[in-house]
């Protein structure tokens, strides 16, 4: 693939040179503002918690499915692929991919959904939002300031996770109004390290749900040939899935499908810039359209294949089974922690005004073990 001479992708990066922090700090000699702040999310205790959250198969269920934390690597390492291509951030691309997913609950979205449910009458539960809450509020590492001091790109770019925001209720009613003190513009177009980010989000959990919903023989090839893309694929490797080599076939698959969905990122992407006549940043700012999307035939695979995984993997019994004892397990939780929170959390933060999301941020931080382990001593 040639790149398209006319557009210089580099006027479209987000600038090496930060906007700065929401508080002030001094700057480092040796790493640029995103290259601390992915290294500040690496060494977060939120993200060392994904390793024991679930994807889809809750963490106790088998060693090689994957879980929140294999998740971020693989987004982060597509995310890189294509903001090397159009020579964009990449230091960004990849903090906001490691860290999308830190707000998310014990059990997946069974948990999410329930702790929604929980808190519906003191602002609810948004997993996004909570990842602005553990890296702006919850993890203790400085002695100057709360959370992680993020760059104000990060933040923007975790903000836009699914684009604009033009309705602020969750985030005041979650955050506080005015939380990031007029330094984020939430009406204005993400950036493109973060529509790549968010992107490669799609890329990675549909390829991988799918390797990992064959693996657990929730599907067979043969149900994927009904899937446009996917059958040419799986034709090409029938006869190594019908062997003894079946898994290295798997992986293979998986693989071709990872690709064409980067290729066709690829050019459906150069296409919109073209169209878009976007020539730098502002361009990128002013867009009313998001610019980092597939083309209308692999739409129409990533629409297909997510309903094929919600019918035969995420609604399989299997794993309903598992979430709903999720839900069950979040909301008992919930009801027995509001009774006596000194007894699980440190009473120094209960001096908060707003209790139930102090219960909340410790239930939404658990890992899949602890909370079951939790629920097993207090039922």
């Amino acid at each position: 693939m040639q790149k398209n001479s006319k557009i210089d992708y580099s006027s479209l990066s987000t600038p090496l040179k930060s906007k700065g922090r929401l508080f002030s700090e001094k700057k480092s000699n040796f790493r640029s503002a995103y290259q601390r702040d992915r290294d500040r999310i690496v060494h977060s205790t939120a993200f060392r918690r994904l390793k024991h959250k679930t994807q889809v198969f809750v963490n106790t269920t088998g060693d090689h499915y994957r879980t929140r934390i294999t998740h971020s690597l693989e987004v982060a390492q597509i995310a890189r692929t294509l903001a090397k291509y159009f020579e964009l951030n990449e230091d960004l691309c990849e903090t906001l991919s490691l860290a999308h997913d830190l707000g998310h609950t014990p059990f997946g979205h069974a948990g999410e959904e329930a702790l929604n449910e929980c808190m519906q009458d003191y602002g609810g539960f948004d997993h996004n939002i909570q990842t602005l809450r553990i890296v702006t509020l919850l993890e203790k590492k400085y002695y100057n300031f709360k959370g992680l001091n993020l760059s104000v790109e990060t933040l923007e770019g975790l903000i836009k996770h699914n684009g604009p925001v033009y309705n602020l209720n969750k985030f005041n009613n979650i955050l506080g109004k005015n939380f990031f003190k007029n330094k984020i513009n939430f009406n204005n177009q993400a950036s493109l390290e973060a529509q790549i980010a968010a992107i490669s989000d799609d890329i990675a959990y549909n390829s991988h749900d799918l390797e990992d919903g064959m693996k657990a023989n929730l599907f067979s090839s043969e149900e994927l040939k009904n899937i446009p893309m996917l059958s040419d694929i799986v034709k090409k490797h029938k006869k190594q899935l019908n062997s003894h080599n079946k898994e290295l076939a798997l992986r293979q698959i998986i693989r071709e499908i990872i690709n064409e969905m980067v290729k066709d990122i690829i050019d459906n992407t150069k296409k919109n810039l073209k169209k878009e006549n976007i020539k730098s940043i502002k361009d990128v700012r002013k867009s009313k359209k998001n610019l980092v999307k597939f083309s209308d035939s692999m739409k129409l695979f990533d629409i297909t294949i997510k309903g094929f995984l919600k019918e035969k993997m995420y609604y399989s019994k299997e794993v309903l089974k598992k979430t709903n004892e999720g839900k069950k397990i979040i909301k008992e939780l919930f009801i027995k922690i509001n009774k006596k929170p000194d007894k699980f959390i440190d009473m120094k933060y209960l001096i908060e005004k707003n209790k139930k999301r102090l219960i909340c941020d410790f239930i939404a931080g658990m890992t899949d073990r602890f909370a079951i382990d939790l629920y097993k001593k207090i039922k």
